[in-house]
């Protein structure tokens, strides 16, 4: 099928490798011109204009957005609008907020489906996890994409109406909050502990059968690895907190308590005052390890 690819960040380049790969065709854009280019010579069709876009789409458009949360998908939807109509599909791939993609998928001619997108640039070979929002008829037309971008068959699904995709992204990202947290914790400990313990050593021997063993702990023991035990210059800022705060404010709406979540939240935020606690400096590492998000350091 043919997929239209507007965003051509580093997610974005990964969609468009990997829909290029299952032997779709992609028309790409982004205001990138030197994006475009690599787009280009990974076999996609380029387009010079969102005028020029839409018009290399067939009369039936498959839009995919992998443009950042907010602000710039109105915009990109707005400029969209008087394209699009009842049997095109537009899915939101960033991290929208999930009442904003509600209300987007109220106003746009378009069927919507809000996409939650994990794996990060670090998962780019095998794929990525896919919850989706939507409409069912959409969401099966655009299917052979979804196998291809994700893990497979198995890395996606349709969680419901719209705004449930990015729900349940949102809140997939706030146990990640409070994951972190917990290793950052255990390992600190470990440091300041009793023993001179080589970490990397200990995250592998729990990677090998432990029941706490994880992706994220394997991103440990690359961070202790290319850090070294103390992490090195690794600072104790940790970057993010839009998607946890969202989680926290939710469990506030509905009366659940999160304790894990808040508190990993809290931790995230008094980072900013750089004094120096271990476990912080660990999970700011480990979002390089799953998102490649730059890493503060110490001077």
């Amino acid at each position: 099928m043919q997929l239209g690819l507007i965003g051509l960040g580093r997610m974005g380049q990964i969609v468009v490798d990997r829909t290029l790969a299952a032997g779709h065709e992609v028309v790409a854009f982004d205001l990138d011109d030197e994006a475009v280019a690599t787009a280009t010579d990974a076999g996609a069709d380029p387009a010079d204009s969102l005028e020029d876009f839409v018009d290399q789409l067939g009369s039936e458009k498959r839009i995919w957005l992998m443009v950042p949360a907010g602000e710039a998908v109105d915009v990109t939807l707005e400029e969209l609008e008087d394209h699009l109509d009842s049997d095109d599909v537009v899915v939101d791939g960033g991290n929208s907020y999930f009442e904003d993609s509600v209300r987007r998928a109220e106003s746009c001619p378009a069927a919507y489906l809000d996409c939650g997108t994990s794996g990060g640039p670090a998962g780019a070979e095998l794929g990525f996890s896919l919850m989706v929002g939507g409409p069912q008829w959409a969401y099966d037309e655009l299917e052979p994409v979804f196998d291809a971008v994700a893990t497979g068959p198995d890395g996606h699904e349709r969680m419901g109406p719209a705004g449930s995709g990015h729900y349940v992204k949102m809140i997939h990202n706030g146990v990640e909050y409070a994951l972190m947290q917990a290793y950052g914790e255990g390992f600190e400990l470990l440091h300041e502990g009793r023993f001179d313990l080589d970490l990397e050593n200990v995250a592998s021997v729990w990677n090998n059968g432990a029941v706490i063993r994880s992706w994220l702990l394997e991103l440990c023991e690359e961070a202790f690895r290319e850090e070294g035990t103390d992490l090195g210059t690794v600072a104790d800022r940790v970057e993010g907190g839009s998607t946890g705060t969202w989680t926290v404010q939710e469990g506030l709406e509905q009366e659940v308590p999160l304790p894990l979540i808040y508190t990993a939240l809290s931790e995230r935020f008094g980072s900013r005052a750089d004094d120096g606690r271990f476990s912080r400096r660990l999970a700011n590492r480990l979002r390089y390890g799953f998102g490649r998000h730059e890493v503060p350091r110490r001077e």
